[in-house]
């Protein structure tokens, strides 16, 4: 106990690690946390492995082979042996130098080691943009954000309830990769998406153009093709670690003059939209996992993740991850389906009707809602509704904003 108190002078993380076969092995929530570790290439935190058992046993090489090189490991401890304050919580947990705050949870800690890490080095703007758009990326807790449950806890309890029994459950895919499968499938809507939707329609109608003159009949066109070249590029360039502005081109005429609810959608390439953020390097060691168990033992469902697969691919082209991977043990490759695929296309959609109406009501946005009050009066103008104001009834009214929450003033 004494040590473990001397050792709060620095960061420490606090992992679980459980025992099969007499052996030591990391859990899905330890393997998240290694490999955010790997890939931030932080070295803040001194790292604590927690058995469940009383047992204390060195690591073994089974385990040290899924720990990055550069991890600090200084012990192996027991439950007993744990700092009071991490006693009562629920690992992953961060417990800082004063030994007194405690971190509980995988988003909360995996959110601390990025903040961490971009506060050691702030030119790390790749680290920096795993936390998304306003730094909200799994802010929300699992009580509160389907999202944020889904990703936590939904998905990586599905994978380890797999593992228990690979062979018995290959004919119905768990629910919730169900769940990410159709929220992958989804058009994306992201901050300031109508510029990059314009350059979509221009390269559409471009290549349109090029079949027209090449072929001189009616272009056989995919669009997916274009959303691999245009949202790829846009979502790698915001990956580089010193971002330099790229000189943009002004769309012509007839592509600005086009309504916004006439543009085509943007598909996804990473979990959260365009760019790779933090939900990705939870759900990579995951579905890593599960899709390595199911070409094992049923390849033939793998027909029913096609959007999945896509995902798979795309996330192992972003710089740092094969690195990250491999230093946490994970062999990345590329998944083999097999080419009958009219089977697994034929039941796809039997697939998404087992999820239930109201799982999916909070992930999916209304994609379709364009809004702010000009786009709102010069639509009820065009249809002949004019809008009459009248005067604030108490307009003395007056709230202290200052004194309230933060998260109730609408400026936040």
């Amino acid at each position: 106990m004494k040590n473990s108190e001397a050792e709060q002078q620095h960061p420490c993380l606090y992992l679980e690690v459980c025992s099969h076969n007499e052996d030591l092995r990391l859990p899905l929530h330890t393997s998240i946390v290694l490999f955010l570790l790997s890939y931030c290439e932080s070295s803040s935190f001194k790292v604590f492995f927690v058995r469940s058992d009383s047992d204390n046993k060195s690591c073994s090489e089974s385990l040290r082979a899924h720990l990055p090189e550069s991890l600090r490991v200084c012990d192996l401890l027991t439950p007993e042996a744990l700092p009071r304050v991490v006693r009562s919580c629920r690992l992953p947990a961060a417990v800082d130098e004063s030994g007194r705050l405690c971190r509980a949870g995988l988003a909360v800690v995996l959110r601390h080691i990025i903040i961490r890490t971009v506060e050691a080095d702030p030119s790390r703007n790749d680290v920096q943009a795993l936390l998304g758009f306003k730094k909200t990326c799994l802010k929300a807790c699992a009580e509160v954000s389907k999202w944020t449950r889904l990703c936590e806890l939904d998905i990586p309890s599905a994978v380890e309830e797999h593992h228990q029994n690979p062979t018995g459950q290959t004919q119905q895919l768990p629910p919730a990769v169900l769940t990410l499968e159709r929220r992958l499938a989804e058009p994306v809507k992201v901050h300031n998406d109508d510029k990059i939707r314009r350059q979509k329609l221009q390269e559409q109608r471009r290549r349109e153009e090029n079949c027209m003159s090449e072929g001189g009949g009616t272009p056989e066109f995919d669009s997916s093709r274009v959303s691999e070249g245009l949202e790829l590029r846009a979502a790698l360039a915001k990956l580089a670690v010193d971002s330099v502005p790229v000189g943009t081109t002004r769309e012509n005429s007839e592509i600005r003059k086009v309504k916004t609810t006439d543009l085509p959608e943007l598909e996804h390439v990473f979990a959260e939209g365009l760019y790779f953020t933090l939900t990705d390097v939870v759900l990579l060691p995951c579905i890593h996992q599960y899709l390595c168990s199911i070409q094992v033992h049923a390849p033939s469902v793998l027909h029913h993740l096609p959007h999945l697969l896509r995902w798979y691919g795309r996330v192992q082209g972003v710089p740092g991850v094969h690195r990250a991977a491999k230093d946490c043990g994970l062999i990345l490759s590329k998944v083999q389906v097999p080419t009958s695929s009219h089977f697994g296309l034929s039941q796809q959609e039997n697939h998404y009707d087992l999820l239930p109406p109201e799982e999916d009501q909070e992930v999916t946005p209304d994609l379709h809602f364009v809004g702010g009050p000009r786009p709102t009066m010069a639509k009820l103008k065009e249809k002949g509704i004019e809008a009459v104001f009248s005067p604030h009834p108490c307009p003395a009214w007056t709230l202290p904003w200052e004194s309230l929450p933060r998260a109730i003033n609408p400026t936040e």
